[in-house]
């Protein structure tokens, strides 16, 4: 049934409008997505100059027009207080701006491949970990430590609990290799109640199969949502911040053919180019407090 609207127009109501707007206020407001109150000026300012320090490489800056890292992190509601734990960092693309935000007042936790994985994942970690060690003045708080793939953090435990839970065009990864469930679970675990979950994922057509989605890196936004409730979360809203309109998603080597990775080399370049990055969705979830 169409939503209908429960109240009439201002002429008809012996009210007075600043009345009738509080009316109307708390009419909508089961329809209206929880809103993260917005950055104040100062923590905005902070935000902006991480994005545009010079710490960050000219090869991550490139991307900050397909990736928007400022909007994402307003969007989560990142405050330069917070503790916040990011997920799979990889090559610290996030971590670059994540960790001078943070720097003053709040703590980064990194969770990374083990440092007993496999040959490839030692290699990232350990390049990961050159490059904190190499700018300590940035990187020399942050607290490095290891992606849960059960329902529980084995070397990251934050005092309190953490304030956020940062993770970027991973989940795809984590269904592939079976551990979803759990490692959403660990998330819920280790943050405070109201904490955050923040996720940004590649984002494919509705009802597309579980095995085109291992297939391609496309995750259907329905399917992230479902998981993380099951978990525990609220969905706290949507953002259409890193929407690709071009992007068809239906592309010979998955999300893979697009760049920054362009799998196929030479083959349609152009059109992948001309696409951009990925459609992904873009979500933010709380734990809620108890009895909530």
């Amino acid at each position: 049934m169409p939503m209908q609207p429960c109240l009439p127009r201002p002429s008809s109501l012996c009210v007075s409008a600043g009345r009738w707007l509080a009316l109307a206020a708390l009419c909508l407001a089961p329809f209206i997505a929880q809103a993260q109150p917005a950055l104040a000026p100062a923590d905005a300012a902070a935000l902006a100059a991480a994005v545009g320090g010079p710490q960050r490489s000219a090869s991550n800056r490139a991307r900050d027009a397909a990736r928007h890292p400022a909007e994402t992190l307003a969007f989560f509601g990142l405050r330069p207080s917070w503790t916040v734990i990011e997920i799979a960092p990889g090559a610290g693309w996030y971590t670059e701006i994540l960790a001078p935000y943070l720097h003053e007042h709040g703590r980064l936790y990194a969770a990374h491949y083990p440092a007993n994985g496999d040959p490839a994942q030692r290699r990232a970690r350990g390049a990961f970990q050159d490059k904190l060690r190499g700018n300590p003045g940035i990187y020399g708080k942050v607290v490095l430590g290891t992606l849960p793939t059960t329902a529980g953090f084995t070397d990251i435990r934050p005092a309190g609990g953490a304030d956020a839970v940062l993770t970027f065009r991973n989940v795809h990864n984590w269904i592939e290799d079976g551990h979803l469930d759990a490692t959403f679970r660990a998330f819920y675990r280790i943050l405070k109640p109201g904490g955050v979950l923040g996720i940004e994922e590649h984002r494919a057509a509705p009802g597309t199969p579980l095995a085109q989605v291992i297939a391609s890196g496309y995750v259907t936004e329905e399917f992230v949502i479902a998981r993380a409730r099951a978990a525990g979360f609220v969905l706290d809203a949507r953002s259409e911040v890193n929407a690709n309109p071009r992007d068809t998603r239906d592309h010979a080597n998955g999300v893979w053919s697009l760049p920054p990775t362009l799998r196929g080399g030479d083959v349609d370049r152009a059109k992948y180019l001309a696409i951009g990055e990925s459609d992904r969705m873009t979500l933010r979830f709380h734990k809620p407090a108890q009895g909530q």
